[in-house]
């Protein structure tokens, strides 16, 4: 049996301690003072746990945790830059008086946190009605095929484990791809079968829509330069242009 290098290492720190305890006997022979010291040293081994175990191993999982979460939002930003900004524009466009929303996340360059908040509040209650066109589920369907080997390779990334949401986000779009895809045509299909893509294009367009409100406050917060053309490009925003404007 492979024996593991923490054995080892455990194996040689206690006959460390085992050594300098004995060199201590050899050169002072003050045996209470070495059990003093002994009790002393054992009365703050917990306190040692403490400091060490939860709050600096605390400290180092939770900049670990944020060095992670950068390296994501980098995946998440090719995403929005290849799929999901086009693919929110397309969606929006099949979503008949969709005003409270376009207005609601009409994002400016100086929205602050509470602004963000108000917009996350608003995603996370709104229930969209998607009426889907047989021109626009044709569409919807060339889009997501063209981009399907580019979204397997993000699922690839083991990353993205530390992302629910946005993990559930791609799997509703994955499912809604392979609905369109199975199909052989998308005309004469029964209502209840229109009903059913309708339902499946709200969830991906559900999930989708609050990832984008995280993913501009993320911008905002560490790459304002970014977020300015986030903003300037929203799919959500009909008035939105990258053109810089005076004001």
């Amino acid at each position: 049996m492979k024996i593991s290098w923490k054995v080892y290492l455990m194996i040689g720190l206690t006959l460390a301690s085992v050594f300098f305890y004995g060199l201590n006997y050899l050169i002072f022979k003050d045996i209470p003072f070495m059990f003093r010291l002994l009790t002393l040293q054992l009365g703050f081994a917990p306190i040692s746990v403490i400091l060490i175990t939860l709050f600096l191993n605390e400290l180092l999982t939770r900049r670990e945790k944020r060095q992670r979460l950068g390296k994501l939002n980098m995946v998440i930003g090719g995403f929005f830059s290849e799929v999901g900004r086009p693919l929110l524009k397309l969606l929006a466009s099949m979503e008949p008086g969709n005003n409270r929303l376009t207005t609601s996340l009409r994002i400016r360059s100086n929205w602050s946190d509470k602004d963000f908040r108000t917009a996350r509040e608003f995603v996370n209650d709104y229930e969209c009605r998607i009426e889907p066109r047989i021109e626009n589920l044709e569409g919807l369907r060339d889009f997501l095929l063209d981009r399907r080997a580019f979204m397997l390779r993000l699922i690839e990334n083991p990353s993205l484990l530390e992302h629910e949401s946005f993990t559930e986000m791609l799997w509703a779009i994955f499912h809604l791809t392979e609905e369109l895809a199975y199909r052989v045509g998308l005309t004469d299909l029964p209502d209840s079968d229109y009903g059913h893509l309708a339902t499946d294009v709200e969830r991906a367009y559900t999930f989708l829509v609050r990832e984008w409100v995280e993913y501009l406050k993320h911008l905002r917060e560490r790459y304002p330069y970014f977020y300015s053309l986030a903003v300037r490009v929203n799919p959500l925003d009909p008035e939105a242009s990258p053109v810089v404007q005076d004001f």
